[in-house]
């Protein structure tokens, strides 16, 4: 392989992380938890009619703002019965690393447009 291609492999590889990691919570959230939660984060995902209890509309600043980043990461990391909530949300530390828990809480932030008030 000449200098060029190999350079250009090289830059490549070395971009893709950054690539993805900007648009893994967005995409995260749209796989994982739109079908409860609605496209817009608003609640009102296709499985609403199903389940018992509502699920959280993210973009409810009010609300949102009630809850500090760490209950927002354990929720996603441990389900709702980790913070006294429905057991119909589901725990997703097997399918998300701590880092990609951490990115949904700030893409959280961008739904509320908001911080916790505390």
């Amino acid at each position: 392989m000449n200098k060029y291609l190999l350079s250009m492999t090289l830059t490549s590889l070395l971009l893709l992380p950054a690539i993805s990691q900007a648009e893994t919570a967005a995409d995260n959230y749209k796989t994982y938890c739109m079908q409860c939660h609605g496209m817009q984060g608003n609640g009102m995902g296709a499985n609403i009619q199903d389940m018992s209890v509502q699920p959280r509309d993210h973009t409810d600043a009010k609300t949102m703002s009630g809850r500090t980043d760490a209950e927002l990461f354990k929720v996603i990391k441990e389900g709702g019965l980790a913070i006294n909530k429905s057991a119909l949300m589901p725990p997703w530390d097997s399918t998300f690393t701590d880092n990609e828990i951490h990115d949904l809480v700030k893409y959280l932030r961008k739904l509320c447009k908001c911080k916790h008030a505390g």
